[in-house]
C-alpha cells in the first residue's frame, strides 16, 4: 500500500510512524511544508486521562515522551489578587518542537520517508496514491480544495488571543484573570520544560478594540500583555514566536472522507485551546485511523468504519470544547463573581463535571467552595 500524508504535525506524523511500524512493507510518504526543526506556539497539554489513553496502544512512544514532560496535579485561578487551586485536575506537557522532534525519530526509525520544506500546490500531485492522509492543520488545502464534498464549515470565535512563551515557570496550569481601565484580560500558563513556560493571553473584542490592537505591531502588543500581567511575569519578558492576535477557528466537516482522501486532526475538527486536546486529539484520530484501515480489506470500507466509529467521540469532545470556549467568551462578567463562585463556574464550564464528579475528583476544592457557600448563607441570613 502507498500512502502520502500531508503534514508533520502531531496527527500526521505518528499516523505515518504507527502504520510503517506495524505495516513495514507499505511505502509511507510524508510532506510538510516547513524545516523539520520549525514550529510556531510553545508547549503542548495532555491531560493524564490522554496519556493513559496513548499508554494502552503504544506503551514505547509515552516511554520515550514522559521523561521529557513536566506534570502537575492541580489547577491555579487567579483573580483580583487572590488565588485558588482546584486540586485532583492532573496534566503532562511538552514543548511542542520538542514533541516533534521525538515523533520524527520514531518515524524514522520505522522507515517512514519524510520530505520537509516541501510544498504541496494541488492534491493531484498525489495520484500515484492509495491513500492521501490530509494532517495538514487549520488551513488544509485537502479540505479547501474539496470544501463541498467533505461537508466543510469553519467559523470563528469572537474573543482574540495571542500565543507567547515566558522564561517565568509556574507551578501547575494557572489562568489569571485581569480587569484594566479599558477592558479584561485573561492568561492560560503552564511551564512545559524546566526553564520555559507557555503564556497565552486572550481578551473579548470589546477590551481588543479599546487597546487598538488591530493597528499594533507584534512588539507593540507584547509590551502591552507584559504591562498587563507584569505581576504574574514577575520580572520575565514574554517571548514571541509568530505571536500574532487570532481568532480561534471552528473547523467541523460532515464527512470525514472524498475518494482515497481522509482527514484528521485540525484538519478535520478543532477544538478550543481551553480544553488543551489539539495534539491529543490528532493523535488519537491516527490510532483510529490505523485501526479502521486493519479491520477492513477494503479502503473505502475502512474510511467509512474510521468515521462512523471515531465520530461520536470527537463529537462530544468538540461540544464540550465549544461550552467551555462560551465560557470564555463571556469571562469579563464572570469575574464579577467572589472568587470561589468563580472557580466553580470555571471548573464546570464544559458541563461534563457535575458537584458530585467535582467532589470526587477535587475534595479539597469542593470543602473550601462549600465552606464559602455556607458562609455566604450564613452572612445573607
Amino acid at each position: 500500500m502507498r500512502i502520502a500524508v500531508i503534514g508533520g504535525g502531531p496527527g500526521g506524523l505518528y499516523f505515518a510512524y504507527l502504520w510503517k511500524r506495524r505495516h513495514p512493507d507499505a511505502e509511507v510518504d510524508l510532506f510538510e511544508q516547513n524545516p523539520a526543526d520549525a514550529t510556531w506556539g510553545f508547549g503542548v497539554v495532555f491531560s493524564d486521562q490522554a496519556l493513559e489513553f496513548l499508554r494502552a496502544d503504544d506503551p514505547d512512544t509515552v516511554d520515550a515522551i514522559a521523561p521529557r514532560m513536566e506534570s502537575w496535579k492541580n489547577i491555579t485561578l487567579n483573580l483580583r489578587g487572590e488565588s485558588v487551586e482546584i486540586d485532583g485536575v492532573g496534566f503532562s506537557s511538552i514543548g511542542r518542537l520538542e514533541l516533534l522532534t521525538l515523533l520524527q525519530a520514531r518515524a524514522r526509525a520505522a522507515g517512514v520517508a519524510a520530505h520537509y520544506e516541501t510544498v504541496v500546490q494541488s492534491a493531484d500531485q498525489f495520484s500515484g496514491y492509495d491513500l492521501i492522509v490530509a494532517a495538514d492543520g487549520l488551513n488544509s488545502l485537502v479540505r479547501r480544495t474539496f470544501e463541498k464534498e467533505f461537508g466543510a464549515s469553519v467559523t470563528t470565535s469572537t474573543n482574540n488571543f495571542a500565543w507567547y512563551g515566558t522564561t517565568k515557570t509556574f507551578a501547575t496550569l494557572s489562568q489569571t484573570f485581569v480587569a484594566t481601565e479599558r477592558g479584561s484580560f485573561n492568561a492560560h500558563h503552564y511551564r512545559y520544560s524546566p526553564a520555559m513556560s507557555t503564556f497565552l493571553v486572550e481578551c473579548d473584542a470589546a477590551t481588543w478594540n479599546a487597546y487598538g490592537f488591530a493597528d499594533m505591531s507584534i512588539e507593540e502588543s507584547q509590551a502591552i500583555c507584559e504591562r498587563v500581567f507584569a505581576k504574574t511575569l514577575d520580572g520575565h519578558r514574554l517571548v514571541s514566536n509568530k505571536s500574532v492576535w487570532r481568532n480561534f477557528p471552528w473547523i467541523w466537516n460532515e464527512r470525514w472522507s472524498h475518494r482515497n482522501m481522509v482527514l484528521i486532526g485540525d484538519a478535520l475538527h478543532s477544538a478550543h485551546f481551553s480544553i488543551g486536546s489539539g495534539a491529543r486529539l490528532a493523535i488519537e484520530d491516527a490510532i483510529a485511523l490505523v485501526k479502521a484501515l486493519e479491520t477492513e480489506a477494503d479502503t473505502q470500507a475502512a474510511l467509512a468504519r474510521y468515521e462512523s466509529e471515531r465520530k461520536p467521540i470527537v463529537k462530544k469532545l468538540v461540544t464540550a470544547a465549544r461550552t467551555s470556549a462560551d465560557w470564555y467568551e463571556h469571562f469579563p462578567d464572570h469575574m464579577k463573581l467572589d472568587l470561589m463562585d468563580f472557580a466553580h463556574s470555571y471548573i464546570t464550564r464544559s458541563g461534563r463535571i457535575d458537584d458530585a464528579r467535582l467532589s470526587a475528583m477535587s475534595p479539597q476544592f469542593m470543602a473550601r467552595y462549600e465552606a464559602s457557600r455556607k458562609m455566604g448563607a450564613h452572612h445573607g441570613a
